[in-house]
């Protein structure tokens, strides 16, 4: 996919989670968007990062899936 053609979206970093990785090169962070306060995912961001920051998510489908076995919806 071109990048530079893929939507993107403005999310602020609320929490900072912890360090994921073999060597510990990502860091799971908490983020709001901008557009949407009210939701919120958690993303691996490689580098260094901290609570307030601004990132730029590219391609950020939201994967939802059900087990065939989930009879609670």
């Amino acid at each position: 996919m071109d990048s530079s053609k893929a939507p993107v979206k403005l999310a602020t970093v609320i929490k900072v989670l912890g360090r994921t990785g073999s060597r510990g090169g990502v860091t799971q962070v908490r983020v709001e968007f901008l557009d949407d306060p009210t939701r919120s995912i958690i993303r691996n961001v490689k580098g260094p990062v901290r609570e307030k920051d601004i990132l730029v998510l590219i391609c950020c489908r939201i994967i939802f899936s059900l087990s065939p076995h989930d009879t609670s919806v």
